[in-house]
């Protein structure tokens, strides 16, 4: 489980192919400090395992089922990605609950840079996943803590401070740029839920 407030922005070092999809490796500094192998990183909003540590880099096994549900799959050398390890008991709740688990791909298009450097972005997500996001709710992208900042019956804004374009990858977004997408669990978990209440109350009716 993770909080969706990203630690370090890492670097892709290599994509090698094998027999489940590919190992990827990562060039990373803070998140390495208490990692080991079979640890948990959350790369781009994806729960990936620790199966290689390197002086400087850690190495995950991708399957083809995350490199075809995300934004992984688009990977190359060179690319910047979003880093968090996972949430400890102790720990400040600072974002939302984020499982790490991809719900689709959404796609940004538009986007507004203002004056005060914070910018205004749409994104267009799967329509199969748009009932479970509200207006001031939150939703991680790319592994992102953000708050809706307004929605339609297509589509979301978010606003983007300075700190959060410097510090992640969200700043190099651009039209057409492709996201991973979670939405908050606790919607899922109520809309599990509200049909059988809703056909109790029916009956006691």
């Amino acid at each position: 489980m993770f909080t969706g407030l990203v630690e370090e922005r890492g670097t892709v070092r290599a994509i090698r192919t094998n027999a489940i999809g590919v190992r990827l490796e990562i060039a990373a500094e803070l998140i390495l400090t208490d990692a080991s192998v079979g640890s948990s990183i959350a790369v781009c909003g994806c729960c990936l395992t620790v199966v290689e540590l390197g002086d400087g880099w850690w190495a995950a096994d991708v399957v083809s089922e995350t490199l075809n549900r995300s934004t992984l799959g688009s990977l190359r050398a060179g690319d910047g990605v979003n880093l968090e390890r996972p949430v400890r008991l102790s720990d400040r709740l600072g974002g939302h609950l984020v499982q790490g688990h991809v719900d689709g791909v959404g796609v940004v298009v538009a986007r507004r840079d203002l004056s005060d450097g914070s910018a205004r972005l749409r994104f267009e997500p799967p329509r199969e996943i748009l009932r479970y996001i509200v207006e001031k709710g939150s939703i991680a992208i790319e592994g992102v803590s953000l708050t809706i900042a307004g929605i339609d019956a297509i589509g979301f804004e978010i606003a983007l401070i300075p700190h959060t374009l410097a510090v992640t990858t969200l700043g190099a977004l651009r039209v057409g740029s492709r996201v991973n997408l979670e939405v908050d669990i606790l919607a899922k978990y109520v809309e599990k839920l509200l049909p059988p209440v809703a056909s109790a109350v029916g009956r006691a009716s």
